[in-house]
């Protein structure tokens, strides 16, 4: 028996369809119950539904329908509110138009049919709300399943083939200045942070101490600069968080940190990283949001932003001006979806370059000057050098998958039971030339993975060798210890054997009373309590004596065993100060280019 079609010989659309509600359960009372095998008592359940905080929004609960359908929104959508900065541009290769759109006119828009002359068109959205999503969603015919991975902030990268258009979902991971310095010129200024930390640490403890009340003041503000918007409308690829930015909601309107979106729900373990990152003395931290893409077969790309769209749509929009550019001459959708991915990935190589900078200060002062101090931070450095793999690794699979697409004819393929088949997976196109390019990308992410992964090892060797190198020099320690114990003993054990045989009347007596004997002197009698009553260097000179032998031993016993770590400690002072004037030389002349 086959199923019933529309439209001569299409199956029907189960996922559009308006679910009925199911009818009311009546539970029957008295002895029914126990007479109804369908029906079950009630039990109490020890199964925990959820945990604060949650994850995935207070409605969702295990075993619901999966998908959202954007003709149905729940309560929770209906909550989701940004005021979005859409942007659409059209273009040909002998023609591009762009229009900004918001919440209000995106609908009107979008019912309006397509010019002719228009060959591609990309959508781009910055911030996430519902009636937009809702609008978009209705339009494109967007698939309920990848509308809840897109509302979900936290996703795996991926791409999911769907008939018509393929959800591609992949983290952004961007540069961003904690906050903005006392002047302008931040970059300058974030350069000079070690030559200057040089500076200080030679003005003497006062300034030491003036320096930690003076950043004291502002610690709240630096971190409550942390959870604010980046602003949109610079070409650096390192942004600012507290210069404003366009989203207003809670959602779009505030980034979240690496920490942020790789922590669990302990918020303490998330503030105590940031405080300490590898970025922080630099006022830098790194932004990580979501992107979502739907490429559609008709050769529409919609792509939604947290809030960076604008970095992204800027030196797209800039190509796309050109009628030179591959971009415009393609004219090719899956080209808007590799030039957004290739974007995405450019962001990241300042994020891997600050890393690299942070393991090389770490691995100088792990060289000239190894302290168990030095383990808080290569650790803290590891684990987000880990974090910002694990979201760059996925992106090679992702575009593997792109390049491997093959694309099939929207045909309903029968099966020989009679049933009506499945449609083929998807009739998107991915273009040869994407595919070129796509390889471009790929080498981009293999070359920061494998920075990364070798910035992970130095840390790993650093951690190895502080720990060595303490070990090491314990070591030596107890060898001088050991060195000055076999010196000096041998000296106690003769004066004081000395000491016993100069006392006449104790040849007399017993070895038990000898030793009962020295050790009642050595507690109150002879001089200062040793076990002698008569000694010429003593009675012959003043208490000055001792001094003058004392200090002059104490000095070369020190200088021997001090010479070691005296002279590392040269060495590193000098390393240290070159180091310094390297660096000073080399902002300097950063700055005069």
């Amino acid at each position: 028996m086959e199923s019933t079609t529309r439209d001569g010989g299409d199956p029907p659309d189960l996922e559009a369809q308006t679910p009925k509600s199911p009818p009311p359960a009546h539970r029957p009372s008295g002895d029914s119950i126990s007479n109804d095998p369908t029906l079950r008592p009630v039990r109490r359940s020890r199964t925990a539904k959820a945990y604060q905080p949650y994850t995935r929004g207070r409605q969702w609960t295990p075993g619901q329908e999966p998908g959202i359908d954007p003709h149905h929104p729940s309560a929770a959508q209906l909550a989701l509110k940004a005021t979005c900065e859409i942007t659409v541009v059209e273009f040909s290769p002998t023609d591009m138009s762009m229009v900004y759109l918001d919440n209000s006119t995106l609908e009107d828009y979008l019912a309006k049919p397509k010019d002719q002359s228009v060959v591609c068109r990309w959508i781009n959205v910055n911030g996430i709300s519902w009636d937009v999503i809702s609008a978009i969603g209705k339009a494109k015919r967007l698939h309920r399943l990848a509308i809840e991975d897109m509302i979900n902030r936290k996703n795996r990268t991926k791409a999911d083939w769907y008939t018509d258009h393929t959800y591609i979902v992949l983290p952004l991971q961007k540069l961003v200045h904690t906050h903005l310095p006392t002047n302008e010129c931040s970059d300058s200024e974030d350069e000079n942070t070690p030559g200057e930390e040089g500076k200080r640490r030679g003005k003497g403890m006062m300034s030491r101490i003036r320096n930690m009340l003076r950043y004291g003041k502002h610690n709240k503000s630096r971190k409550a600069s942390l959870l604010k918007n980046n602003s949109g409308g610079s070409s650096d690829p390192v942004k600012r968080l507290d210069t404003g930015g366009s989203g207003s909601s809670e959602s779009s309107g505030h980034i979240r940190t690496l920490q942020q979106y790789h922590g669990g729900p302990n918020k303490e373990r998330t503030e105590f990283m940031e405080k300490y990152s590898a970025l922080a003395n630099k006022s830098l931290a790194v932004a990580v949001e979501q992107v979502s893409i739907f490429l559609s077969s008709d050769n529409t790309v919609v792509s939604f932003f947290e809030q960076s769209a604008e970095d992204i749509e800027t030196p797209i929009v800039s190509r796309l001006s050109s009628p030179e550019t591959v971009l415009r001459r393609s004219s090719d959708a899956s080209m808007i979806v590799q030039a957004i991915i290739d974007a995405i990935i450019d962001l990241a190589i300042p994020v891997a370059t600050a890393y690299q900078d942070a393991v090389d200060e770490l691995e100088l002062n792990v060289l000239t000057e190894p302290s168990i101090g030095n383990t808080r931070p290569l650790y803290i450095l590891t684990s987000e050098v880990s974090q910002f793999r694990s979201n760059i690794y996925p992106t090679i699979n992702l575009v593997n998958a792109l390049r491997d697409h093959k694309s099939e004819p929207m045909v309903p393929k029968h099966e020989s039971d009679g049933h009506a088949g499945k449609f083929a997976a998807s009739d998107v196109r991915i273009s040869v030339l994407t595919r070129t390019y796509l390889a471009d990308v790929e080498d981009h992410c293999t070359l920061i993975v494998e920075n990364v992964d070798q910035m992970r090892r130095a840390a790993d060797n650093m951690i190895d060798l502080i720990f060595n190198t303490i070990g090491a020099y314990q070591n030596e320690s107890m060898k001088q210890l050991t060195l000055v114990t076999i010196l000096f003993l041998p000296m106690s054990f003769l004066t004081v054997s000395l000491a016993i045989s100069a006392t006449p009347h104790q040849a007399k007596l017993s070895s038990t009373a000898i030793v009962d004997k020295t050790i009642t002197n050595i507690t109150g009698q002879g001089y200062f309590g040793m076990n002698f009553v008569w000694f010429d260097g003593v009675h012959n000179n003043s208490d000055a004596f001792f001094w003058e032998i004392a200090i002059p031993l104490v000095c070369v016993v020190l200088i021997w065993l001090m010479r070691d770590p005296v002279r590392r400690w040269m060495r590193k002072t000098k390393q240290r100060r070159g180091i310094r004037m390297s660096r000073k030389a080399r902002i300097e002349k950063e700055k005069s280019r």
